[in-house]
């Protein structure tokens, strides 16, 4: 059977106010080979999942925040711009942990993302040309955090002022993932000779693992634009959320060695060549940063559509939309060491219109 889709392809602005449904089978759309349902600008579904309690402030003052990670249960926090590590104490001060140096990057480029693993800082920031990946040994705790001599991890990650991904997190594999933005160059997320447009494996020092998909490559999966969040549920299955250009942003289920279309495919495509998206939106509600999963659902920041969404695993075609234009634009969203969720503004990064307090990171009670 064959279906078609319209052709949309609204401006980002003209975008706004969507409120257009369609439901398609993959499978009947030439796309991935499974029977998972795709619903763009899905309807909200009020009876699930259950809402979370009122949010509490546990920082402000962060500048053009971007990532969070835990050390021996302290909340350690990325700043783009000002190159610093922060430390948050337990009530909200803020420390200097460090300066990273070698940081150098404009636009959406600078201090990107962190994790935190056998006592290592692993960090992505914007080096010029290229986006590197190093870690640091780390000791001490809370205020007292401290970072030991730098080591390398991944460097030519191509960069840009715009879509520098940005992304690393470890897998339940033991595996560091991290996603790479096409760096503005679109034609880079189908060539395979380089690592921008791609989500990235690596061992956490560095090498390329011997199961990835493609042989001596660090490309985990290919055809993306500018990949955002990353997270695993319970069964190992892998999310990724991404930007889109001018009509939709995604959310994708990653299965090692796919490719994702761009920049041939924006969304939903018909060419079996390609993975679909689980779900797509107008990018006027969207701009898909972060993610986490916590029990039976995906919690996704949207920037330009300052909304936390949840999506529950069961039924991952239907979202709810959480403090829409609440808290203004939301860049990160992680499960705390104690099981809170935690979600991080980003209305100071210059795209944003700052509130007093911001940027603050927000506490949900599941």
């Amino acid at each position: 059977m064959t279906c078609t889709i319209p052709a949309l392809r609204p401006a980002r602005l003209a975008a706004h106010g969507c409120t257009l449904a369609i439901v398609l089978g993959l499978a009947a759309c030439g796309g991935s080979s499974d029977d998972t349902v795709v619903v763009v600008n899905p309807p909200v579904n009020p009876g699930t999942p259950t809402a979370p309690t009122l949010p509490t402030v546990v920082a402000s003052g962060l500048q053009a925040p971007w990532s969070i990670a835990f050390y021996k249960g302290t909340p350690l926090v990325s700043e783009r711009d000002s190159d610093r590590i922060v430390a948050v104490g337990s009530n909200g001060a803020l420390s200097e942990v460090a300066v990273i140096a070698g940081v150098n990057g404009g636009g959406e480029g600078g201090l990107l993302g962190i994790a935190v693993r056998d006592d290592y800082l692993y960090v992505y920031f914007t080096a010029g040309t290229q986006n590197r990946i190093v870690r640091y040994p780390l000791s001490g705790t809370g205020a007292s955090i401290r970072l030991g001599a730098v080591q390398s991890v991944l460097n030519g990650i191509p960069a840009a002022s715009t879509h520098n991904g940005g992304r690393i997190a470890f897998g339940p594999d033991g595996m560091l993932y991290a996603t790479a933005g096409d760096a503005a160059n679109t034609a880079r997320a189908q060539d395979m000779a380089s690592m921008g447009g791609k989500i990235l494996r690596m061992t956490p020092d560095g090498a390329v693992p011997r199961d990835n998909p493609f042989a001596g490559s660090y490309i985990y999966t290919l055809g993306h634009r500018n990949p955002q969040g990353i997270a695993w549920a319970a069964d190992g299955t892998m999310y990724a959320s991404e930007f889109g250009q001018n009509t939709w942003d995604e959310l994708n289920r990653i299965t090692a060695g796919a490719n994702y279309g761009w920049p041939v495919v924006e969304g939903i495509g018909t060419d079996s060549r390609y993975t679909n998206p689980l779900q797509q939106w107008s990018t006027s509600t969207a701009s898909p940063s972060g993610m986490t999963i916590h029990g039976s659902a995906i919690y996704l920041a949207n920037l330009r559509g300052e909304r936390l969404r949840q999506i529950p695993l069961a039924a991952p075609s239907t979202a709810v939309d959480r403090y829409t234009g609440e808290y203004g634009r939301l860049r990160d969203v992680v499960v705390t060491p104690e099981g809170k969720l935690w979600m991080m503004t980003n209305n100071t990064d210059g795209r944003g219109t700052p509130r007093s307090g911001d940027d603050r990171i927000v506490s949900i009670a599941l």
